[in-house]
């Protein structure tokens, strides 16, 4: 994470989003002979009622804490949705970093209990995206919901889990975008530094999205995927925050072909469970 560990969190966010601003989307005219493919410095300044000079001290971290008159201006001028503009109003130095994790994340125990008792996949994820722990509905639906895996490495490094997301492209970017909110300001976390730096060790399509500084929600919704039994299911995705985790739970409309499916793959699963049994004994 090498611009926040430069400490220009501002300043890198700044640059990313107005390289992805073109003159068109600001109301300004292409012209003939630009450099950058986004608005140039003296545009956003112009655009946000500020001077050139002060916007340039603000990119390169000589100015940290802009008032959030400035900050509500840039964020028009850069076209940022809500989720974006509270992402820059936090990015000041009056910002209190939040308090560090010194316990391991855990899984408390009434939640496996609730894992064991749901008829429908769940499992439990950290602040990285690592797996935690899940039911048997979850590791039917997704083999790489197991604990231990990581659901961002299993994304842009496995192609059994890409084939999953028909959607693909746009789900790597959300879970981009979801680990660096859910990353703010503790950039020098070891697992946070550890997960990034091997995803851009191994993968240009997660170093492209990682320079965007895109910023996304961390909540549920619905989703589409490609199960290699069952075909193609719509689910719903809820988000539960338990202490320190979050309970992610998969359930279908009901009556709808996608609950059959899953009811299809239920039965599968526990058919194949004594077989299983049977097998290590």
């Amino acid at each position: 994470m090498k611009d926040e560990e430069s400490g220009n969190r501002l300043g890198s966010y700044l640059r990313a989003r107005r390289e992805l601003v073109t003159p068109a989307q600001a109301g300004l005219p292409p012209g003939g002979n630009r450099r950058v493919t986004g608005l140039r410095r003296e545009e956003v300044a112009l655009l946000a009622g500020i001077s050139p000079d002060y916007y340039l001290r603000l990119e390169r971290g000589r100015d940290t804490n802009p008032s959030p008159q400035v900050l509500e201006a840039l964020a028009r001028v850069l076209l940022l949705d809500d989720v974006e503009r509270t992402y820059l109003l936090g990015l000041t130095a009056a910002r209190p970093r939040s308090p560090r994790r010194k316990r391991p994340e855990h899984v408390p125990a009434r939640v496996h209990q609730l894992l064991a008792h749901l008829q429908v996949p769940a499992f439990v994820e950290g602040r990285a995206f690592d797996v935690l722990a899940s039911n048997p509905m979850a590791v039917a639906l997704n083999p790489r919901l197991q604990p231990g895996q990581n659901r961002l490495r299993s994304l842009f490094l496995d192609p059994e889990e890409q084939a999953f997301h028909p959607n693909w492209a746009d789900a790597a970017a959300a879970f981009v975008g979801a680990l660096r909110t859910t990353i703010g300001d503790d950039t020098d976390n070891p697992r946070f530094v550890e997960l990034v730096g091997e995803l851009a060790l191994s993968s240009q399509r997660f170093r492209t999205l990682w320079a965007r500084h895109d910023v996304r929600a961390l909540d549920g919704g619905s989703i589409t995927v490609n199960h290699p039994v069952v075909g193609e299911l719509e689910l719903h995705r809820d988000k539960l925050p338990v202490e320190d985790v979050l309970l992610v739970v998969y359930y279908p409309d009901k009556d709808s072909e996608s609950d059959e499916k899953l009811q299809l793959l239920a039965a599968l699963t526990q058919t194949e469970a004594p077989d299983r049994r049977s097998a290590d004994a």
